[in-house]
């Protein structure tokens, strides 16, 4: 009971509490550029959710054998992989969403959400919690986009999912699909999630910068050995 207890918390905590976005703020840059319609933004949920359990699990199961002072190159070797077969698949079965996404989609290979649940999260702990914490971080970080993509498409467009919405297709508010538009979205939609957060006792999520990455650390010890050398 306390391990399904325990699982559930990991699972919720990603939508949640510790929704990589609107919570951790990472993943700012795919969240902003990739949100101008619901089409690309679930798009680019799904890929990344998928690249994250599947490395999240594969990370897991190697955490033990991965050599400590190379487990940053093993990590990115893995969901490099991973994102190459999504990308893949994408390509032959969603040509239109592949243009969609561009660069974005092989980006993800850097994306700080995965590298950051890899190091955080499933280089410490079992194979099954890992995959939770993955699908936990996957929903939310779809949720995210989703929200945001509605937003911008809903009043940017006119349309949503490629369907005209009467008045607002006769007149869109382009602002919304252009960048200021998705620093606006997404600014409200901080503030939303922090007001909410306050009401419930909890801390309000802020723009820190690379400091907020669980990878920040190894970051700064790499950057200080290179200059060393």
């Amino acid at each position: 009971m306390a391990e399904k207890k325990s699982l559930g918390k990991e699972l919720t905590k990603g939508i949640i509490a510790e929704n990589p976005v609107l919570r951790l703020v990472l993943g700012t840059c795919p969240t902003l550029a990739t949100t101008t319609s619901v089409e690309s933004a679930i798009g680019m949920g799904l890929a990344a959710s998928v690249v994250l359990i599947c490395s999240n699990v594969v990370i897991s199961a190697l955490r033990k054998v991965i050599p400590d002072k190379v487990r940053i190159p093993a990590y990115i070797v893995i969901i490099a992989s991973f994102v190459t077969i999504v990308q893949m698949v994408v390509k032959a079965f969603l040509p239109s969403l592949d243009e969609q996404l561009g660069v974005y989609l092989p980006l993800i290979v850097v994306n700080c959400i995965i590298l950051g649940r890899a190091e955080a999260f499933a280089s410490k702990n079992p194979v099954l919690a890992s995959a939770v914490d993955g699908l936990g971080m996957g929903i939310g970080f779809t949720a995210a986009l989703f929200l945001m993509g509605a937003v911008r498409e809903v009043f940017g467009a006119g349309t949503f999912l490629g369907n005209s919405i009467p008045f607002l297709s006769e007149n869109p508010m382009l602002i919304f699909i252009l960048p200021p538009g998705g620093f606006f979205v997404f600014g409200v939609l901080m503030a939303a999630v922090n007001k909410l957060a306050e009401s419930k006792g909890k801390k309000r999520a802020e723009l820190r910068g690379c400091e907020a990455c669980p990878m920040a650390q190894n970051c700064a010890l790499n950057k200080k050995e290179v200059a060393e050398s």
